[in-house]
């Protein structure tokens, strides 16, 4: 395969597909996305693959979700992208494989929900997790609403998607975010380990347990539909994400009196 975002490995039954946009901090734009699904797609026809490692280029974040810095696209553009992160999603809930995500730095936005379609999350102490939705005039509809409450329970999902705070990577193990959690020049020995473990079972076993552990959260799949569907129209014609990422760009908070009634202070300021 011929990509420019994506990395893609294969060695010792194990396959590892990095994000490879370091100077973005692993921000992802439809090209990403495209070659993100390819990868996950040959990793899940490989017979030879027993495990798939998810990371990011570079030590400071994993990812950050998608590229705000592309140009702003139509409707129609905007749910072709949404296309490709509902194939995205398939290619890697549904293939059978174990994903482990390693985690250096940021993981934010719908890098938060690349975390959260994972099967297992291994942190160094670097590791900052959070959604930015609401923040920017959004809501994380791509799995992010729909998983985190299966993942964290439903008041802390509620905490985590309204407040868009950020949580270290402790804070992240206790609240069930992530699987484990060591310094980050400890991290590719612990991720090994993990994989062995892991290359010890049975594939049929694990794509069994895989798929049905999926089976309930399956169900949720409607929602992350239409969540996608009303996205693609807020982000083009709504005007509450247009102040959010022209806040976001211009390094300032974004101006939210406006659309509450009142004109009371804004709160963010």
């Amino acid at each position: 395969m011929q990509m420019e975002d994506v990395l893609y490995e294969v060695g010792d039954g194990r396959c590892t597909i990095t994000i490879n946009r370091a100077e973005r901090l692993n921000a992802f734009r439809v090209q990403t996305v495209e070659e993100l699904c390819m990868a996950f797609e040959a990793a899940a026809d490989d017979e030879a693959v027993g495990v798939i490692v998810f990371t990011g280029a570079g030590d400071r974040a994993f990812c950050v979700g998608g590229d705000v810095r592309e140009p702003t696209r139509t409707a129609a553009e905007k749910r072709h992208l949404h296309h490709l992160h509902d194939r995205l999603a398939v290619a890697m809930r549904n293939n059978g494989k174990p994903i482990l995500v390693r985690v250096r730095g940021y993981c934010i936005g719908g890098g938060n929900e690349l975390n959260v379609l994972c099967d297992l999350t291994i942190s160094g102490t670097s590791g900052r997790f959070g959604q930015a939705g609401p923040k920017i005039g959004s809501a994380p509809l791509w799995w992010g609403c729909q998983l985190l409450p299966e993942v964290v329970g439903e008041k802390k999902a509620r905490e985590i998607l309204y407040l868009t705070r950020q949580y270290s990577a402790e804070e992240a193990l206790a609240m069930g975010l992530v699987n484990a959690v060591v310094p980050d020049e400890d991290l590719d020995a612990e991720v090994d380990k993990w994989c062995t473990e892991i290359l010890k079972k049975s594939p049929q076993g694990l794509r069994l347990a895989k798929i049905a552990m999926n089976a309930s959260t399956d169900q949720l799949y409607s929602s992350v539909n239409h969540g996608m569907e009303l996205v693609a129209l807020n982000h083009v014609y709504g005007p509450e994400p247009q102040e959010g990422i022209a806040g976001f760009q211009e390094k300032r908070p974004a101006d939210w009196r406006k659309f509450r009634d009142g004109q009371g202070p804004d709160p963010s300021a």
